[in-house]
């Protein structure tokens, strides 16, 4: 196997996890190609972590004590040091609707345990370069092409624009619903509405559009 390194090259991964041979084996296999990886035993950990340190992507498992995996992503996300940080779920629930969950609290990539070394590295390569293009664009400002296509006739209702406003803020499903007064499942449809509106893939797309629109 060629040891392809130039996505690792000096990238920094906080993997946390409370199963210290899974930490050891994903460690190990991203070490080898090539990057950084800082490792935490649980969410409280990670947090402290991350007050010191910005990594440039985030692997975790969901279900860990003191802190799952949901309750780190809702604090990274509400955090704008921290918040356009790429993060990997890795989780030994498969069903659609755990997927389904992990996606809507704000993870970007969600992997069932176990898993091959070698997918999760391509994971990994693939959310470092989405993040990478993306900033690039940010840095080209407003003269480059517009950064998100969508139909240029999109229309939201105005619950909805109040909704993406939220979800460009960072928060997850429950805490707009919290906000606006009604159920998880409400806000689900207007999220799920919006993206087949706009034709984007998931809820970072839609809140990196409402930002570069000045809807947020």
């Amino acid at each position: 196997m060629s040891k392809e390194t130039s996505v690792g090259e000096h990238k920094r991964l906080l993997l946390i996890d409370d199963d210290p041979n899974l930490i050891l084996l994903v460690k190990d296999y991203l070490e080898f190609r090539g990057y950084e990886v800082v490792t935490a035993e649980n969410g409280q950990e990670a947090l402290e972590v991350l007050d010191k340190d910005t990594p440039d992507m985030i692997i975790c498992d969901v279900m860990m004590p003191q802190m799952d995996g949901y309750s780190l992503v809702e604090h990274v996300r509400k955090n704008p040091r921290t918040s356009w940080i790429p993060v990997l779920f890795l989780s030994a629930k498969g069903q659609s609707q755990d997927r389904v969950k992990g996606l809507n609290t704000g993870a970007d990539v969600y992997m069932v345990k176990p898993f091959e070394p070698e997918e999760l590295v391509a994971q990994v390569e693939s959310s470092l370069k989405q993040a990478s293009r993306l900033i690039q664009r940010q840095d080209k400002g407003s003269d480059s092409s517009p950064k998100i296509q969508v139909p240029f006739d999109v229309e939201l209702t105005p619950t909805e624009l109040r909704v993406v406003q939220f979800v460009a803020r960072g928060m997850a499903n429950r805490e707009i619903a919290e906000e606006l007064n009604v159920s998880q499942r409400t806000i689900e449809s207007h999220v799920s509405n919006m993206l087949g509106k706009t034709g984007l893939h998931n809820r970072t797309e839609l809140a990196r559009w409402a930002i570069e629109n000045s809807m947020a």
